[in-house]
């Protein structure tokens, strides 16, 4: 009874950890309704899929122990998107039914340390956590470059006014040095560890608290 009251929360975790992953992520690439803010909002995008992805998937492949379930967790998140993307796309959401694939390379990496570390957790978060950083945001590139065209369709669809506060000062030409695959590489890298060990320890508490 323990083992499968075990196994259970574990897929319960798993679950909701994904559809959180998801709920974050579900607006990632759309920079149609962000034009005066795209690098920035790009590079926050960035980050944010980064530790969704690698928490869940590095719980998951340590609960599993078996390399090649953080890129089906990947997966995971894919179809969840693809599901969320075509409800808003069939209300009339101005967004392309497509949404790449961006987390399952990344994932791929993280599978591939862990199997080439013989399993070696600290290796994972170290060396699975700064290749998922510095990964996504390049893989994120390619949902840039899927949008249909942000003018046609914010003439199509007009944003309302941005608040004053909202406004932007100047255009946000060159922000971040022009470079937001490298911004969102750099801190992804540095954070992805940190939630790489989150992912880790989940797996420790969820036990500890099981055996109480």
């Amino acid at each position: 009874l323990m083992v499968w009251l075990r196994r259970c929360t574990h897929y319960l975790f798993i679950v909701v950890v994904a559809v959180n992953s998801t709920l974050l992520t579900i607006n990632a690439g759309d920079y149609i309704f962000y034009t005066d803010w795209a690098w920035t909002s790009y590079t926050v995008f960035s980050i944010s899929q980064t530790l969704m992805l690698i928490v869940g998937a590095t719980y998951y492949l340590t609960f599993t122990g078996v390399p090649g379930t953080a890129t089906y967790y990947a997966l995971i998140m894919t179809v969840y998107t693809w599901v969320a993307k075509a409800a808003w796309f069939s209300l009339g959401y101005p967004y392309d039914f497509i949404v790449t694939p961006v987390w399952l390379p990344s994932a791929m990496l993280l599978d591939l340390v862990y199997w080439a570390t013989k399993k070696n957790k600290h290796s994972l978060i170290l060396f699975g956590g700064v290749l998922v950083g510095m990964s996504l945001p390049l893989f994120n590139m390619v949902n840039l470059i899927t949008v249909a065209d942000p003018l046609e369709t914010a003439f199509k669809y007009p944003r309302p006014t941005l608040p004053p506060y909202m406004t932007p000062i100047e255009p946000q030409v060159g922000k971040f040095y022009n470079s937001p695959v490298a911004l969102g590489a750099g801190a992804g890298a540095v954070s992805a560890c940190t939630f790489a060990a989150l992912g880790c320890k989940l797996n420790t508490w969820t036990y500890r608290w099981m055996a109480a």
